[in-house]
């Protein structure tokens, strides 16, 4: 749940539809809504993907009771 959140919130950010992200991220729109709607199991590949075309770095912490996850955008510079 937290990821669906994180991509649609970061999508909405940057302005962006599901078509574009798919686009920016070499996956399909199908996949793009399947991934905000909690609806997908990720890969690691398919992270680093999402990561690449939200033009942010995923960070994901898991310990024993809670994972955290976070976008963080990559510096306009």
């Amino acid at each position: 749940m937290a990821l669906a959140k994180a991509v649609y919130d970061r999508r909405i950010q940057l302005g962006l539809s599901q078509t574009e992200l798919a686009t920016r991220s070499g996956l399909t729109q199908a996949k793009i809504s399947r991934i905000e709607g909690s609806d997908t199991v990720p890969t690691l590949p398919l992270l680093a993907k999402l990561a690449k075309g939200l033009d942010a770095s995923l960070n994901i912490a898991i310990e024993a009771e809670t994972v955290r996850l976070s976008l963080t955008a990559h510096d306009a510079t």
